[in-house]
């Protein structure tokens, strides 16, 4: 059924216009411009490496950044589950950036953090920086998931044989054009793997034609779907450019 023109767009819809659909395996996702991966049938959202509290990990080594990283990568966050209103979250690992955040981060962020979760069946994945989540945080911990046939992790693992799901790699794609380049965080996806995006404000992202990727791509091409402003954008490996 479509809306009449003076109806107001649900936020689903418009946020699925605005998407690129990803299949992993036998499950179709679909890349949400704010880094998420979400499966709407099953109102299931993936993030991957958060990174709260690495601007203030950087300032005690006097690299001094505006303190706000953690306040921002949860108001995209808490955007992202308003316009999909997901029954379950996965955060695939290193939602801390070190094992000291939690003494450094604000209450009020803590307190932001858990009211997000009231109602939503809420797991972390352990990462590299967070090999054991703090229980401050609310909902439950694992190391890795089986989901759908598909394995959730935080480190993508070359000798998986299945389709998997993994952060880590913080991947970004970079075009060029008309004399100009344009570079972004993105999705790199094959249809067996899906590599996300850096969720957090700070975090950053490695070229996907770096040789950390070439392992987990090296059988066949693979898309960047790259964060654009206000869509995704599909990018053949073809069409990338290093750094």
């Amino acid at each position: 059924m479509s809306l009449a023109i003076d109806e107001p767009v649900p936020p689903a819809r418009r946020a699925a216009e605005a998407a690129a659909v990803i299949r992993v395996g036998p499950l179709d996702f679909v890349a949400d411009v704010s880094g998420a991966l979400v499966l709407p049938e099953d109102r299931l959202l993936l993030v991957a490496d958060l990174h709260l509290e690495k601007g203030s990990a950087y300032a005690r080594r006097g690299i001094f950044l505006p303190p706000y990283d953690s306040r921002a990568t949860l108001a995209s966050l808490a955007a992202a589950l308003a316009r999909w209103r997901p029954a379950r979250v996965i955060v695939l690992g290193d939602t801390l950036h070190d094992r000291g955040a939690m003494e450094r981060i604000d209450p009020a962020d803590i307190a932001a953090l858990r009211a997000m979760q009231a109602g939503i069946d809420w797991l972390w994945l352990s990462g590299n920086h967070d090999p054991a989540p703090p229980a401050g945080l609310g909902g439950s911990v694992a190391r890795e998931l089986a989901y759908g046939g598909v394995t959730l992790r935080h480190e993508p693992s070359a000798a998986e044989q299945g389709p998997e799901i993994a952060g880590h790699l913080h991947p970004a794609g970079k075009v060029r054009g008309g004399g100009r380049s344009l570079r972004r965080r993105c999705f790199a996806a094959n249809g067996r793997r899906c590599v996300l995006p850096a969720f957090g404000a700070y975090a950053g992202g490695l070229n996907v034609l770096d040789a950390a990727f070439r392992p987990l791509f090296a059988d066949a091409a693979f898309t960047a779907h790259m964060l654009g402003a206000g869509r995704v954008y599909a990018v053949p490996s073809s069409a990338l450019a290093p750094d």
